[in-house]
């Protein structure tokens, strides 16, 4: 019985493996006869996969100007294990690259991957493509990638576009999307918006034959995937403003920021020194970004957004503001300039005395905004210096300074509000409103950015809130934007009567007695102030904040100008240029213009 049963058993295993051999048979006779599919194999055809590489998005100004648009360019690949008994010396003369090049690219390309392909000669243009693209069966293993590279059509607003470099190791270690050759924006509104702007790779497999010629697509495209462009960015950029503040900025050190008060969308920043963006584009980006990364005078860095500095005498209007808000002054109260009350910080130019807040606001009086900060600092309704110091710390804060926007501004930083721990570790406890006297007219330990300066001023022409200063007006086809974009941020101080004190001192700061008298305009009602922010490595710096019209704000900017003096000097005129232009679109004051443009307070010093 057992004997049957094993016989059995042998014939239905041996029966199993006839089988399956059979059907090896039957499926290798219907590959290698009947199915033309792989008869690509017998031709000694190859299948090469290519990346699609997406148009990246397209940047608009406010008025949909085009500021930032894609150029093709042509990327030579290699893949080494094809690379056989080519003309190496025809080849570099047909690129006019060294043998030398030729091996050590090599190398690098067979370090990578002898299988995969690898960036040989990266961004040739369509001339330098030319001599080599119609014998390219002359050398198998190479072949051309599509891709584009940037292009600004107008030299301006490079720190806020940003630029687009290739990526690095920790870029492809971060992100899966990205190979090694890729490009990937590298800062500015570029690369906070990178994964907008990038798009979706897509891919082809063609048929490569011997001589290294494409002969279509395999399979009618069957297994391609399409690439999907980037989305376009429009920016809150004013394109001829920008342009007009930058011209305005030339050979001098510093920046200008300028917000439309209402929306809190960003006009125009410029810094300067600056650069044309078009540097940083292409096989010389490198060697343009070390001549500008060792250039003394800093073209790379934003000073709008990264330059911190005292804000000086335009910080007294916050002063002013937590003052009566505190109910420790009214606009009626008044103060001298005489007397030993008045020596801790005197006024640096004569001025009538006593005087009024909005007169002390108008004629910039040093030692009236010491005596309200003592107030301040003295306050009855507080146990103590430190307590009345915490109270006046939490509303600056309010006001925008200390602290990041949070939106898209790039490499933002936080300035400087001390804290009282700061001061009781500085003082080991024992201060009082004479020590920190200083903070009174914007000078000591406050440091600002020049954008927290054109949002203190923007607070003003709001009369008491703010929107957080940004640039994304839309993203593609939606008009929508992130909503931390549009929250209003309401600051310590709401009462309007407070506001129309402050506002109307501003307004007479270009009136016959103000500070900045020379540079009032009969047809647009501004309102400002002037600072000079003492500078401990230099000459002071000249500061002007102001907003226009006063009714109803369009625009409220600040500007800074590094070792020029006093602000009425150069700030001032440059700030009242900025709104008369974007106001009304030409200058009438062209002896003033070119008093400016013609400032050179860089060879000059």
């Amino acid at each position: 019985m057992y004997s049957k049963n094993f016989s059995r058993r042998r014939y239905i295993i041996g029966g199993i493996f006839v089988l399956i051999a059979l059907a090896f048979l039957v499926r290798l006779f219907f590959l290698q006869v009947v199915d033309n599919q792989y008869k690509m194999s017998a031709r000694n055809i190859a299948l090469r996969t290519v990346v699609e590489y997406p148009a990246r998005g397209r940047i608009y100004d406010r008025h949909h100007k085009l500021l930032v648009y894609n150029d093709a360019v042509y990327d030579l690949m290699v893949i080494p294990k094809q690379v056989k008994n080519i003309d190496t010396a025809k080849f570099c003369r047909l690129l006019d690259i060294t043998p030398e090049f030729f091996r050590e690219q090599m190398a690098a390309a067979r370090h990578y991957s002898s299988y995969r392909p690898s960036v040989f000669l990266k961004q040739l243009s369509k001339k330098e493509k030319g001599p080599i693209d119609e014998i390219m069966y002359e050398f198998p293993g190479f072949y051309f990638q599509t891709r584009t590279l940037r292009h600004y059509p107008y030299p301006i607003a490079a720190h806020v576009l940003g630029n687009v470099g290739e990526v690095s190791a920790s870029d492809l270690r971060a992100d899966p999307f990205y190979s090694v050759g890729d490009y990937i924006g590298k800062s500015g509104i570029e690369k906070f918006y990178e994964k907008a702007l990038r798009g979706k790779k897509g891919s082809r497999i063609v048929e490569v034959d011997v001589h290294n010629r494409v002969r279509g697509s395999f399979q009618d495209g069957k297994f391609d995937t399409i690439s999907v462009p980037g989305k376009d960015l429009t920016l809150s950029i004013d394109e001829k403003l920008q342009a007009f503040g930058q011209k305005l900025m030339q050979n001098k050190m510093g920046s200008i920021v300028a917000i439309e008060p209402s929306t809190g969308e960003i006009l125009a920043m410029v810094t300067s020194p600056s650069y044309d963006p078009n540097l940083l584009v292409g096989r010389p980006r490198s060697e343009n970004y070390n001549r500008l990364l060792h250039d003394t005078l800093k073209p790379l860095m934003n000073r709008a957004v990264s330059g911190t500095y005292p804000p000086g005498s335009t910080f007294k209007m916050v002063n002013a503001l937590i003052a009566l808000q505190d109910k420790v002054i009214t606009p009626q109260t008044w103060f001298t300039c005489q007397g030993p009350d008045s020596k801790p910080i005197a006024c640096s130019h004569y001025h009538v005395s006593p005087l009024q807040l909005k007169t002390a606001i108008a004629l910039s009086c040093n030692s009236y905004f010491w005596k309200t900060f003592n107030r301040m600092m003295n306050d009855p309704a507080f146990p103590n210096t430190h307590d009345a110091y915490e109270n006046w710390y939490k509303k600056v804060l309010t006001f925008g300074f200390g602290h990041k926007f949070h939106t898209d501004i790039p490499f933002e930083v936080s300035g400087s509000i001390p804290t009282e721990q700061y001061y009781n570790k500085l003082y080991r406890g024992s201060w009082n409103a004479l020590t920190i006297r200083s903070l009174s007219i914007g000078q000591g330990e406050i440091l600002v950015t020049p954008v927290q300066l054109a949002n203190e001023v923007a607070i003003m022409a709001n009369r008491g809130y703010y929107i957080a200063p940004h640039f994304l007006i839309a993203m593609g086809k939606d008009d929508t934007i992130p909503s931390r974009y549009t929250v209003r941020h309401d600051v310590a101080v709401q009462n309007p009567s407070y506001y129309k004190t402050v506002v109307t001192a501003m307004q007479e700061v270009f009136d016959s007695e103000g500070t900045a008298h020379y540079y009032r305009m009969d047809s647009i009602e501004q309102a400002g102030k002037t600072g000079t922010a003492q500078n401990p490595h230099g000459n002071d710096h000249s500061i002007f904040v102001a907003f226009a019209p006063v009714k109803h704000p369009k625009i409220a900017l600040a500007v800074i100008v590094e070792n020029a003096g006093y602000g009425a000097t150069w700030a001032a005129p440059i700030a009242s240029l900025m709104i008369e232009e974007y106001l009304t679109g030409k200058i009438k004051r062209q002896k003033l213009l070119k008093r400016i443009e013609d400032g050179d307070l860089i060879h000059n010093r």
